[in-house]
């Protein structure tokens, strides 16, 4: 009976051994694919499929979560991303950059310094260098010396001192790809608002097999996630994108590519643009709107050109809204945020003030901001959409007007 109990157990561990090897092989080599992709070990949203996901909505300023909710997480990070979604924004807003080895990355500034513990890596220590970028002379760690498994092993960190510090450390870098899977697998339909990031720089230090562009790998990107169509169409509703840049000559370049909606961002009076060097008063001009309104369907400027400020107070507001809104362009300005030394003395460090401001008075159409949950809380209060996602307000007006109509008729 020893015998046998002997020989059962050797054929148990001969099968245990196996069975471990049969399962814990293809773990060890899936781990191994997983490092090796530089996919992120922080949880992303699950591969559900949401079927019959509420829609976006179209009827009010679009709430536009400026690199996610990064009044409150560090920016451009998958959870600063999903805490917009949660607190109900229309669309999360991130910068393309590109590393070294070609990836696409979510990331603001061409040095790394800023927002991440780059210093803290002495194994990189080597890598401060100076570039020339859009004709300054800039120092730092740039994206495009580092190759995706190298910026992967990078944490980002808050911008502003003033603003809660402890999820410093804990969030990576997420790709392109990343970013668009958390737009995709929402509990309901979240458009996505990418900008062309120095493609003049990106070109000139990166460069892709069959001489590709940067504009061409972006524009790529999309299609291959299934991004397609023109402004409120039915393909743009299922899977809403603003694609943005300083850069005209991106924008008109990718115009052959996709009628997907574009915006023209327009920086501060005194910036030339960064690829065509014109100036703000040229491309704010009447005649350049009406050339431009061929490409976009839309522009981003920062919102003290739109109303100037003197001594942190506002100014009579300019016509550039009402000009653009003639030449049928949307008008989407950045940044709105909550923090004190941000809000201008008339809004009394009351961020409610500055939204009822720009969306009731000055009339703009979507507005970027640090704090979506602020912009949310504002526009639910103001003017709530219905459940199933249309405002209550224009269906009523709509009413109104039928009715008007009828009677006309009778009379």
């Amino acid at each position: 009976m020893e015998r046998d109990g002997d020989r059962a157990w050797c054929r148990w561990r001969s099968f245990a051994k196996i069975t471990a090897l049969t399962y814990i092989v293809p773990v060890i080599c899936l781990s191994l694919v997983v490092v090796c992709v530089a996919r992120p070990i922080y949880p992303l949203p699950s591969k559900i499929s949401h079927n019959h996901r509420q829609p976006i909505q179209t009827s009010r300023p679009y709430n536009i979560a400026h690199r996610g909710s990064n009044g409150e997480i560090p920016e451009e990070t998958a959870a600063a991303y999903m805490r917009a979604i949660e607190e109900g924004t229309d669309f999360i807003e991130t910068d393309i950059l590109c590393s070294k080895d070609g990836f696409l990355i979510c990331f603001h500034d061409v040095t790394l310094d800023a927002t991440t513990d780059i210093a803290n890596h002495k194994e990189f220590a080597n890598r401060k260098r100076t570039f020339e970028v859009q004709g300054v002379n800039t120092t730092g760690f740039f994206t495009v010396d580092f190759t995706l498994g190298e910026l992967k092993e990078l944490r980002v960190k808050q911008r502003f001192s003033s603003r809660d510090q402890q999820y410093n450390g804990k969030f990576p870098i997420i790709t392109f790809d990343e970013f668009i899977s958390i737009a995709l697998e929402a509990p309901r339909v979240v458009g996505i608002y990418p900008e062309i990031k120095n493609p003049v720089f990106i070109n000139q230090h990166v460069k892709w097999p069959g001489g590709k562009r940067f504009e061409d790998k972006f524009v790529e990107t999309l299609k291959n996630y299934g991004y397609k169509g023109s402004y409120l169409s039915k393909e743009w509703q299922k899977q809403p994108v603003f694609i943005q840049s300083f850069a005209p000559t991106s924008l008109v370049y990718i115009s052959n590519m996709t009628d997907m909606p574009k915006i023209l961002l327009i920086d501060d009076a005194t910036m030339p643009m960064q690829d065509t060097n014109q100036s703000f008063l040229e491309i704010t001009s009447d005649a350049y709107l009406d050339y431009i309104k061929d490409y976009v369907v839309g522009i981003g400027p920062w919102k003290d050109t739109i109303v100037p400020v003197v001594n942190n107070y506002l100014q009579t507001p300019t016509d550039l809204v009402s000009r653009a809104h003639s030449h049928g362009l949307q008008v989407h300005p950045y940044t709105f945020r909550n923090d004190n030394s941000s809000l201008h003395f008339d809004f009394h460090e009351d961020p409610y003030q500055e939204y009822d401001y720009w969306i009731n008075k000055v009339g703009v159409d979507g507005l970027f901001t640090d704090f979506t949950g602020s912009l949310h809380n504002f526009q639910e209060w103001t003017s709530p959409l219905s459940k199933d996602g249309h405002d209550d307000k224009t269906a009523s007006e709509l009413l109104n007007k039928i009715s008007s109509l009828i009677s006309s008729y009778k009379n």
